[in-house]
């Protein structure tokens, strides 16, 4: 008898060059970029879509992407400030204030003392507090600029800080209809307990226009918290620094664009013909928010998550929740 006899053959998969696979990964993140300008991207999605690609194909544009996202962040508000009425900004700005004060001297202290606890570094668990009592990434770029904080300080609170503004996306929405919470106090909420501004825009914006106005101006007014925190800092830090010989030579980081958006608010309100054009203009900005969120994912390092220990996990955690909880009672009782 004949037998059959079968030759494997071993296929050859043709490799690609260093250059062809850096031009893939810039096509996927094109289109994917693209795809979050387009109506069936929203925030959450965005932003997951930018933490896959930086898991999985690297970010082939991390040297813009996170300056990218900065400016694009700061327009994007701005232009929010020409759908938004002078008198809603106000008066949602002095409902914000008035937690401000009391929520910002309460975190850092809870924060100094979890800090001392857990025996994280002074100037992570600083950046840390900095981060969830103001604007998160703003304010502890701000901050590690005057006290002359080391890189991988600034990674851990980057890192801490970014893990929780992306819980935070998915989790308050649900909450604040499960807590029927008004459009006033879901805004009001979002703008104190969320860390940074583009996930209390992407956050409000889902559950509702003027939510997501009252947040924008809530959190803006407590973004300008950043020249005195930064300044006290500075204060504080700097016989530390004298002590090893170092000078700070930073000063402050001023959040201009806030002043701009104010402009753009008084514009709105003074200029009869921009009511004519804020709906578009609103649209051209939620939609740059969004891609601000997808670049704020795509610039994800694995470096950075494995910075991330969990001692300054739990001091944010915990914090996140004080501030989340003991607000939360707050504008239920008082914001309607």
């Amino acid at each position: 008898m004949k037998q059959n006899i079968r030759t494997n053959k071993r296929v050859q998969i043709p490799q690609l060059s260093s250059e062809q696979k850096l031009l893939y990964r810039k096509v996927v993140f094109l289109l994917a970029a693209g795809f979050c300008l387009t109506p069936w991207a929203s925030p959450p999605i965005a932003l997951m879509l930018g933490i896959f690609l930086a898991v999985t194909h690297e970010n082939p544009f991390h040297q813009i992407s996170r300056p990218a996202a900065k400016y694009l962040l700061e327009a994007s508000v701005i232009m929010l400030g020409f759908g938004m009425n002078l008198a809603v900004v106000l008066k949602a700005g002095a409902s914000g204030a008035l937690f401000a004060v009391g929520s910002i001297t309460a975190t850092f202290i809870l924060g100094y003392f979890l800090g001392k606890w857990l025996k994280i570094p002074i100037v992570a668990s600083a950046l840390i507090s900095a981060g969830t009592a103001i604007c998160g990434g703003s304010a502890i770029a701000a901050v590690s600029s005057v006290i002359n904080a080391a890189e991988s300080e600034i990674s851990v609170a980057m890192g801490t800080v970014f893990i929780l503004n992306a819980v935070a996306l998915f989790v308050f929405p649900p909450l604040g209809h499960a807590l029927h919470l008004t459009q006033t106090q879901f805004g009001t909420w979002s703008g104190v307990a969320i860390h940074d501004i583009s996930s209390v825009v992407g956050a409000a914006s889902h559950y509702g226009q003027s939510a997501l106005y009252t947040a924008t101006a809530v959190k803006l007014s407590r973004a300008l918290w950043i020249v005195p925190i930064s300044a006290a800092a500075s204060y504080i830090f700097q016989h530390q620094q004298k002590k090893s010989g170092e000078t700070l030579q930073h000063k402050p980081q001023v959040p201009w664009f806030i002043g701009l958006f104010l402009l753009a608010s008084v514009a709105r309100t003074f200029i009869p013909q921009i009511v004519d054009w804020a709906p578009l203009i609103t649209r051209i900005s939620e939609a740059g928010l969004t891609l601000t969120l997808f670049l704020i994912g795509a610039g994800l390092s694995q470096r950075m998550l494995k910075a991330v220990g969990w001692k300054p996990m739990l001091q944010g955690v915990v914090l996140w929740v004080f501030i989340s909880v003991t607000s939360l009672v707050i504008i239920m009782l008082v914001v309607r």
